[in-house]
């Protein structure tokens, strides 16, 4: 289908989805966010691996403020960002935000919500909302300890302080910072990385991971469903008959 606010791009194993809305540096309004719960309902129905970014060197500088200026109690109540960025933290195959430049508010709150995060030098996060009269309510007053600890995420959310590449991958809530024009070829290999896995066990285990508490039952089922798996058999024969070639390869260059 088309977009107005989005470049979709559909691979064999993923999906590639661009926030396009270059007058607004990627502003995430109303319709942007109508469209990425399609992209949702699509990936839920046939799962894969997801890559977010931003157009012309910009993540997202924050959510539509004109849009926001309009809403009420009620649309507060309706979690109009928050339940799009829950739908996308709970998407079946991992999710990766490339993000390079702004990641601001809304635009920070949607590449936490990701499974994962890689920078380019120029990418700052931040969540200015107290300045506007607001807080953070998409995920990130809760989200963001979860990534980085209480004391910075209070020092972003309180006291305003913006994580620029250095101080987010300090702080691990990118995986790494790359030069821009290599930054998407490093998010495409990262999930070349994690598409050589089997898709099954890297649904279960994200399943496992994002389960609240402690769940040893949940970790069981999980690996009784991949222990009785056809491709659990594959993977481990051929790691087993590459050992064992390399053995034998290794006594012949002693002899």
């Amino acid at each position: 289908m088309s977009y107005e606010t989005l470049r979709v791009e559909e691979r064999a194993d993923r999906v590639v989805v661009t926030l396009h809305r270059p007058e607004a540096r990627n502003a995430i309004s109303g319709l942007m966010i109508r469209e990425l719960h399609t992209v949702c309902e699509q990936l839920e129905q046939d799962p894969k691996l997801l890559l977010l970014t931003g157009h012309g060197g910009v993540f997202a500088g924050g959510a539509d403020i004109a849009e926001l200026l309009e809403r009420g109690r009620d649309e507060a109540l309706q979690g109009i960002n928050s339940r799009l960025f829950e739908r996308v933290r709970r998407l079946p195959m991992p999710t990766l935000a490339a993000v390079d430049g702004w990641a601001l508010g809304g635009g920070a709150e949607l590449s936490y919500a990701c499974d994962l995060r890689i920078a380019g030098p120029d990418a700052v996060f931040g969540n200015p909302e107290p300045g506007l009269g607001i807080l953070a309510a998409a995920g990130a007053c809760w989200r963001l300890p979860e990534l980085v600890g209480e004391s910075v995420a209070k020092q972003v959310l309180l006291a305003g302080r913006n994580l620029d590449a250095a101080a987010a991958l300090a702080a691990g809530l990118v995986i790494d910072v790359v030069p821009a024009e290599k930054l998407l070829d490093e998010a495409h290999a990262l999930l070349d990385r994690m598409a050589r896995s089997s898709a099954t066990a890297l649904r279960l285990t994200k399943l496992v991971v994002d389960s609240p508490g402690a769940h040893p039952i949940a970790d069981d089922l999980a690996q009784a469903v991949l222990f009785e798996g056809q491709d659990k058999r594959d993977r481990m024969t051929l790691f087993l008959n590459n050992l064992n070639k390399r053995g034998l390869e290794k006594r012949s260059s002693r002899a």
